[in-house]
């Protein structure tokens, strides 16, 4: 059945620490099962040998001591990569995938935080993994209190065989099916590649919006993660993926999805060899102010069969997003834009032609369901659109200069970099500065997990779009007013004896 409830140490790989270039690149039942009996418990999923003892450790250990601990083992050579892994397994073991969100974002941020360490500079490159340990075990505690989920071990009897795993699972995801659905993965991950795998979850992971599009950032979260910590520990991952996919049952959740297979079906076989076209970007951003989740996604069947390139359409739909959180800074705008990066992701990654345009229909429809959610939900202020947006009379002094005022007028500051982008503005600079501020001032898993989306989205981007979507990020960024994080006087702390 399914699951249930900074100095010498920056040297290279041939040292005993983990960071620096060359370290980056090595380094059912339901069961109340507390943390220090997994190791003896044979109804728990046990991780392969390299990782459970890691796995292990970060359960057990105490919150207050374990990034002492985490050093002391950095300092007697664990790579880099068991550290990810490790926590990112800890994860998908303790936390209860249901609903995809809250606690769960212990898992999902490790995406996240692995995304901004790669462009770090060596000084903060540990700083997102050190946040992400202390937020793991609140995590765990909350999960304790909450009925103490435990990830189970597969049930191997009832595993189908190789030849049987696919038809199987595509029988049980239609089905709504949980106990079938877990040891189908199961058999998936044991006789199928990646990819393979993939290509199969993928339509599954963007079926539904419900808990606002969690289930395909958690899907884009396990593919990212897994190609950095191996493919090899897929099994768990996928489980636990899946029992998410499932939460809810069939609901009318699903009704963009089902009319956006039909729509697919009517788009012209060569739409990949479209042809870009800001006019029509600019069209599609304006629909998307009013358009219905159906509407939206005929709006890009239209523009497709019209010879209209997927990439002018992704960029309304990432500028429709960024809108959205110009708007308001809650919630439900803020997952516009992380959900929309995890479409995306998906979109780019998959080979089927299908699913990529499902993805892309399931964007469009999506941004509709933000916006009523967010309309729903709270004020939704009448703001000027992101593509009237005006630049600052004046490009800023410098990108620190506007970080430093970000607090006091979030307007102003996107204006300010609207401006210094659209005058040839280094966008790393930006990007630098940003992400300093989130590893020093950042307290949820969100500043993480939006920031990555953002920032990613800004490279797929087309050029003409860039300016408008880097100065929409100012609206969910850190800014250098702000206090330190509680935990950062800790970190440095422990970063000390290294």
């Amino acid at each position: 059945m399914f699951p249930i409830d900074r100095r010498e140490f920056l040297r290279d790989l041939g040292g005993t620490l983990v960071t620096g270039s060359a370290a980056w690149c090595s380094l059912n039942s339901l069961t109340s099962a507390r943390a220090e009996d997994v190791a003896i418990d044979p109804t728990i999923v046990q991780f392969r040998p390299e990782m459970e003892g890691v796995v292990r450790w970060i359960e057990q250990a105490p919150r207050e001591k374990i990034l002492e601990q985490a050093v002391e083992k950095l300092k007697n050579g664990l790579p880099y990569r068991q550290l990810v892994g490790g926590l990112f397994l800890a994860g998908i073991r303790n936390i209860k995938p249901r609903p995809v969100g809250f606690k769960f974002h212990a898992v999902m941020v490790m995406g996240a935080a692995h995304q901004l360490s790669l462009d770090a500079s060596q000084a903060d490159r540990l700083l997102p993994f050190f946040w992400a340990l202390d937020n793991f075990k609140g995590a765990q505690a909350q999960d304790v209190k909450e009925g103490d989920w435990t990830l189970s071990a597969v049930r191997d009897a009832e595993v189908p065989s190789a030849s049987q795993s696919r038809a199987r699972f595509i029988e049980a995801m239609d089905r709504w099916d949980e106990a079938a659905a877990d040891v189908s993965i199961a058999g998936l991950c044991r006789s199928a590649s990646s990819t393979e795998v993939m290509e199969i979850v993928w339509p599954y992971a963007i079926r539904d919006w419900q808990n606002i599009g969690h289930k395909a950032i958690f899907a884009a979260c396990a593919g990212r993660t897994l190609d950095l910590i191996g493919w090899e520990h897929a099994e768990p991952v996928m489980r636990s993926l899946v029992y998410g996919l499932l939460n809810g049952g069939n609901t009318d959740s699903a009704a963009p999805y089902d009319k956006n297979r039909e729509l697919a079906s009517k788009i012209r076989g060569d739409w990949m060899d479209g042809k870009p076209d800001p006019e029509v970007t600019r069209s599609m951003v304006q629909s998307l102010r009013a358009a219905t989740p159906e509407e939206a996604a005929q709006a890009v069947v239209t523009q497709l069969n019209r010879g209209v390139a997927a990439s002018s359409l992704w960029d309304a739909i990432l500028l429709a997003a960024g809108e959205l959180l110009m708007r308001e800074q809650a919630i439900v705008p803020l997952h516009a834009t992380t959900a929309t990066n995890a479409l995306f992701f998906i979109f780019r990654q998959s080979g089927n032609d299908s699913t990529r345009r499902l993805a892309l229909l399931q964007a469009a429809s999506w941004i509709a369901l933000f916006r009523e959610g967010a309309r729903q939900r709270g004020r939704f202020p009448d703001k000027p659109n992101i593509d009237e947006f005006q630049p600052s009379d004046a490009v800023p002094p410098s990108i620190e200069a506007v970080f430093d005022g970000l607090r006091q007028n979030r307007d102003t500051a996107a204006a300010q970099v609207l401006a210094y982008s659209r005058h040839g503005g280094d966008p790393a600079r930006f990007f630098d500065a940003a992400r300093h501020l989130i590893f020093t001032k950042g307290t949820d898993s969100h500043d993480f997990k939006f920031a990555a989306s953002a920032f990613e989205d800004f490279s797929y981007a087309s050029p003409a779009v860039r300016p408008q979507l880097m100065a929409a990020s100012v609206y969910y960024l850190r800014g250098a007013g702000e206090p330190d994080s509680p935990l950062l006087e800790r970190t440095k702390q422990a970063l000390a004896i290294l």
